[in-house]
């Protein structure tokens, strides 16, 4: 393991919170909690996640990235995410129930974007511009009209 860990720091919900994840991504497993901290790891990377009261809230200034197999993949992590109080946000961009900021983005975004076309890569980011959650039949559709 690294010696270098995110680390979250929630209201009182880091065991919610952390149950919650290695429930959406595979190889995910709760490693140790107690009343105050509690560490996790999300596909291998290991986090620790603070129950240190409300002094501090989440933002965007850090996100957890997820770098998605496809649309099936994006659909199920955006719906799990955002239920129960989480909110979409611009461009594959959400906030869960807890107030942490996600990236939820198939790696057909990248690899459209990647296009050494202007034109097409372009069209593509102006199509994922006026999305909420990433649709990938419509930034194949924009590359493809192009």
């Amino acid at each position: 393991m690294s010696k270098v860990k995110p680390f979250l720091w929630f209201d009182n919900q880091a065991e919610e919170a952390a149950n919650l994840y290695v429930t959406l991504i595979k190889n995910s497993r709760v490693t140790s909690a107690n009343p105050m901290v509690v560490t996790f790891e999300l596909d291998g990377v290991e986090y620790m996640a603070l129950n240190g009261g409300p002094h501090y809230q989440p933002n965007e200034a850090f996100s957890l990235f997820v770098d998605c197999t496809g649309q099936e993949e994006v659909d199920e992590l955006w719906d799990r995410l955002t239920a129960d109080g989480g909110q979409p946000g611009e461009c594959g961009w959400l906030k869960d129930k807890f107030g942490v900021s996600w990236q939820i983005i198939p790696r057909q975004l990248m690899e459209l974007m990647n296009d050494p076309d202007p034109a097409k890569a372009g069209a593509v980011q102006q199509a994922m511009l006026k999305m909420s959650k990433i649709d990938v039949k419509a930034l194949e559709d924009a590359h493809a009209s192009a």
